[in-house]
C-alpha cells in the first residue's frame, strides 16, 4: 500500500474497530427509531425535529452531519442539496433518514429508505436501493477491488436493476470523530482497496421515469 493510500485510511489514537461496529449497531437503532415515528401528515422540518428528539433520548454524543430526513422527490437530493420547501409526508409516499451520530466517541453513519402506504413502484425502489447496497457490499468482500472499481460495478449493476446510480455520491471516510482531519477524498476516488471500519458505502438511484429516488448506506465492515 501506498503511503499517500495509508494516509487516507489514518485514524486517531481512541480508533477501535469494535468500537465502530458498536456505533453502527446504535445509529441504526436510531435510524429505525425514528422511522417508527414518522407518520403520514408531517412536513420535513417536523419530521426533522422529531429524529433530534429520538436521538437525544437515545443518549447519542453529538451530531457530526446533519440529520436528513427527505420526503418525495426530495429523496432525488443529495446531501449537499436542500430540499425543495417543506413537503408533507402522503398517504402513499416514500421519504429516506440518513443520520451521522457520534457514541462512544466513534462515527456512525447509516441512512435506508422507507414508504408509507402501497404503492408497488415506491416499494420496489425503496428495496432496490438496498438490494444494490448488498450486491456491491458482497463484491468488495469477494474480490478486495478498490474503491473506483467497487463504484464501477455499482454503476453496472444499477443498470441492470433497472435504476439509475447517482454517481455524485460515492461514500466516505469515518473513524474515531473527526475523521474529516484526515481529508481522505470519496470511497468511489479511492485507488486501494478499502479496508474494514473505515469506510461508508453509499448508494443513492432515481426511479428511471417517476420523480422520487431511494438511498441506503452503512458501514463496510
Amino acid at each position: 500500500m501506498t503511503t499517500a493510500a495509508y494516509a487516507k485510511e489514518a485514524v486517531g489514537a481512541a480508533y477501535e474497530k469494535e468500537l465502530m461496529q458498536y456505533a453502527q449497531v446504535r445509529t441504526w437503532e436510531a435510524v429505525e427509531a425514528i422511522a417508527d415515528a414518522i407518520r403520514p401528515g408531517m412536513c420535513e422540518s417536523e419530521a426533522t425535529a422529531l429524529g433530534k428528539q429520538v436521538l437525544a433520548e437515545l443518549g447519542m454524543e453529538r451530531i457530526w452531519h446533519p440529520l436528513l430526513i427527505r420526503f418525495g422527490g426530495n429523496t432525488l437530493k443529495t446531501f449537499k442539496q436542500r430540499s425543495d420547501g417543506d413537503p408533507m409526508l402522503g398517504a402513499n409516499d416514500i421519504y429516506f433518514i440518513d443520520m451521522g451520530v457520534v457514541w462512544r466517541g466513534h462515527e456512525g453513519d447509516a441512512g435506508a429508505t422507507f414508504v408509507v402506504g402501497d404503492d408497488p413502484d415506491m416499494a420496489a425502489c425503496a428495496a432496490a436501493a438496498k438490494t444494490l447496497f448488498d450486491r456491491v457490499e458482497a463484491h468488495w468482500r469477494e474480490t478486495r477491488c478498490s474503491g473506483v472499481a467497487l463504484y464501477d460495478f455499482a454503476h453496472a449493476e444499477a443498470k441492470a436493476l433497472g435504476w439509475q446510480l447517482n454517481l455524485d455520491i460515492k461514500g466516505h471516510r469515518v473513524s474515531d470523530f473527526p475523521h474529516a482531519i484526515y481529508r481522505a477524498g470519496d470511497l468511489g476516488d479511492y485507488l486501494e482497496r478499502p479496508n474494514g471500519g473505515l469506510w461508508i458505502l453509499e448508494i443513492q438511484i432515481a426511479h428511471p421515469h417517476k420523480p422520487y429516488g431511494a438511498f441506503y448506506e452503512d458501514l463496510l465492515v
